[in-house]
């Protein structure tokens, strides 16, 4: 065999090439090369915003669970999505203040938050480890929330994932909700990769940084101070009973020295004569109802006071993941550069948030961050760069001040904050800069002249008109349903109209400059927001099971909810409350159906395998088809005589065709997310590590062959 004087030397350069490469893939995340987003198998099941999917929830004492389910603990159950059944899973209820207005309305239709992990950490909805259940109150249109986010996600930010749902109860129906993507585990890795940073809900004022917050809001606790425009709490129990340690002018000091404040029984009235108008307050027509700075601590605007890891305790305290100190001296690193404002990218994702703003600020919702509240916001830090994650927009548009229409579609853009832009670092660096805003308006005015609002917010209202119709536990009337479609139609169509006067100049983008002259803000005739349901009108309707067979009608496609019931067996459930609808299901007889039963009179038993246990999926990604073996516990219901929660779980740890006046959609119309999902970076980093491996044999093969 022919050789060359130089052999060696190649052979050798080649191996060594290939180990470099090896080494560099092994570690390339500490090497500064960032893991892609990750496919995780649930979005296009669950989140496929194509159809209404179906969620039935399997329980032994429904009753029970709704008689407690403002302790929010969590109760275990079996749930079937679209078909196929998942048990032993944890459910308990949500809301915060939310949930104190359903019971004052005397009804049982409250938010439920699902954790498939609760029991057994290997267990999830092919990859997805907790999922919200919005009752979509305070949202006549039903689609606040929604479109708040699929906007959100289609401009490229990290919002959770969401769709429509029709929720029944042990085969009985229950009502239409809004299924979203719980923002945790496994949110982090299908946007961040499984290297994911550090995760926030920062809040001051106990409404969202954990169960039970917001419960006990009271507006009497609140009086209103003239000179600086804000509320404060007048009794010692309106304050929370943590000391606070904030290093700030801005807050007077308050009984017992907290800036935390901590309310009872519901949200405050805006629109009440309790607060002065925004003449009065002086603030240049910031946002109607707003409370002057704001009622959050000066941690939770995102305010940077000392190095003192005690004066952010309502950011760490809300921590979503494991905090080290040196993560926390990262965060507090990246708000001191933030304050500063020198080299705002070394501390911002400056596109990411800048894109967040964009929608966030057309779609007006005062019950947040830039709000008088200061809340309803994640916080995502890695490698001390800072982002914003959408949360909670069922009072957007307009909805939750209580001020005219004219007001909030005209709000103006280059003015989004109640109290003034210095007091929200986050968005203040945004107008300090002229490149930051002229990126921020590029983006604002792409962000217009890429969305078809209309046709967005009808195809949707084709979609789930059929079921809002049919929902027997809906806080509105259908009639209300259609004026509210009819509302946000006309609030997305004008806003857009306004905004992009605001960025031609023929509209002023500043409060100062709308006070000044007013008289080219777009008209906006007879508008009127709380048609779209509103802080004020939770819902004029009892909401819970109306027996009324003319206003409950069964799904005509797919399986039925009788059949749902029939196919999961019995479940033991108490006979119906008659004091309170939306108990256990009935059939015609006023007795609980019966679950089938076999030959020899016995419930037939769920296919097991030689180890006892009931077959699950294995592959988590979800490629295999349902009823297939995979790591997670499921059937498929076609094969499954009895779905019921193990007995040794507890709560702790261890399509009708009804003319409706909407025409529903073709599904390649329907909207969806644009969600670019990119390979899993674990089988990148491991097809890389092959093809090294690959190339270091081939070295050495060619090596030992030229050497013969």
């Amino acid at each position: 065999m022919s050789t060359n004087k130089h052999i060696d030397k190649i052979c050798a350069v080649a191996v060594v090439i290939a180990l470099i490469i090896t080494l560099v893939m092994a570690n390339g995340e500490a090497l500064g090369i960032q893991a892609a987003a990750r496919v995780m198998g649930y979005e296009n099941r669950l989140f496929d915003q194509s159809k209404v999917h179906t969620i039935d929830i399997v329980m032994d004492d429904w009753d029970g669970f709704i008689d407690t389910v403002e302790n929010e603990e969590y109760s275990v159950c079996s749930l079937v999505i679209d078909g196929e059944a998942f048990k032993n899973v944890a459910i308990r209820g949500k809301g915060n203040t939310s949930m104190s207005s359903v019971s004052q309305m005397n009804s049982d239709r409250y938010s439920f938050k699902v954790e498939f992990d609760h029991y057994d950490s290997t267990k999830t909805y092919y990859g997805l480890d907790k999922l919200c259940l919005n009752n979509i109150i305070q949202d006549n249109t039903y689609m606040k929330d929604y479109l708040a986010y699929t906007l959100m996600g289609d401009f490229g930010v990290a919002a959770p994932l969401c769709s429509y749902a029709y929720i029944t109860v042990n085969g009985e129906d229950w009502g239409l909700y809004l299924a979203v993507e719980g923002v945790e585990e496994a949110f982090l890795q299908r946007n961040y990769g499984s290297d994911y940073g550090e995760l926030y809900k920062p809040d001051s004022l106990s409404f969202g940084g954990g169960r039970g917050n917001g419960k006990d809001f009271n507006m009497e606790d609140l009086q209103f101070d003239k000179d600086s425009g804000q509320n404060f709490p007048t009794k010692p129990d309106a304050v929370n009973d943590k000391p606070s340690t904030q290093k700030t002018s801005a807050q007077p000091p308050t009984e017992g020295g907290n800036d935390s404040l901590d309310f009872a029984g519901g949200m405050p009235d805006f629109s009440s004569d309790e607060f002065p108008s925004d003449e009065r307050r002086g603030n240049g027509g910031n946002q109607p109802g707003d409370l002057g700075g704001g009622m959050g601590s000066s941690d939770v605007k995102l305010q940077y006071s000392d190095d003192d890891f005690d004066s952010y305790s309502n950011i760490f305290d809300s921590a979503k993941t494991d905090i080290s100190d040196s993560g926390k001296e990262r965060l507090i690193a990246s708000l001191k550069t933030l304050s500063e404002g020198d080299d705002v990218s070394s501390a911002v994702d400056t596109e990411q948030v800048i894109r967040y703003f964009v929608v966030h600020d057309f779609v007006c919702n005062g019950d947040s961050y830039t709000g008088s509240m200061i809340h309803n916001y994640y916080l995502y830090e890695e490698d001390g760069k800072l982002s914003m994650i959408p949360w909670d927009y069922n009072l957007a548009f307009g909805t939750f001040q209580g001020g005219s229409a004219k007001e909030q579609v005209n709000f103006p853009i280059d003015t989004p904050v109640s109290g003034g832009m210095e007091d929200r670092p986050m968005v203040a660096w945004i107008f300090a800069d002229e490149e930051y805003t002229e990126l921020y308006h590029e983006l604002f005015a792409e962000f217009i002249s890429q969305t078809d609002f209309a046709s967005v917010i009808s195809d949707t209202a084709g979609l789930i008109a059929e079921y809002v119709e049919k929902d027997p536990t809906k806080f509105c009337t259908y009639e209300e349903f259609e004026t509210g479609v009819a509302a946000i139609t006309q609030f997305c169509t004008l806003r857009a109209q306004s905004v992009s006067g605001q960025l031609d100049g023929s509209i002023p983008s500043t409060s100062e400059g709308q006070s000044a002259d007013s008289s080219s803000l777009v008209d906006t005739g007879s508008l009127v927001l709380s048609d779209m349901g509103s802080m004020n009108n939770g819902g004029n309707r009892k909401g819970a099971f109306q027996q009324n067979a003319s206003e409950v009608s069964m799904m005509s496609s797919g399986n039925s909810s009788e059949q749902n019931s029939q196919q999961i067996g019995e479940m033991n459930a108490p006979p119906m409350n008659g004091d309170r609808p939306g108990g256990s299901p009935q059939n015609s007889e006023g007795k609980t159906p019966e679950m089938p039963q076999n030959s020899d009179g016995q419930a037939p038993e769920m296919p097991q395998n030689i180890d006892g246990e009931t077959p699950v999926p294995s592959d988590r990604t979800g490629t295999e088809e349902a009823g297939t073996s995979t790591d997670n516990e499921t059937v498929d219901v076609q094969t499954a005589a009895t779905i019921k929660p193990d007995n040794n779980s507890s709560g702790d740890r261890p399509s009708g065709d009804q003319d409706n006046g909407f025409s529903a959609p073709d599904n390649k119309n329907a909207p969806q997310m644009n969600q670019e999902m990119q390979q899993d970076p674990g089988n990148s980093t491991v097809l890389l590590l092959v093809i090294s491996a690959a190339v270091l044999a081939g070295g050495l093969l060619t090596a030992f062959l030229f050497k013969r």
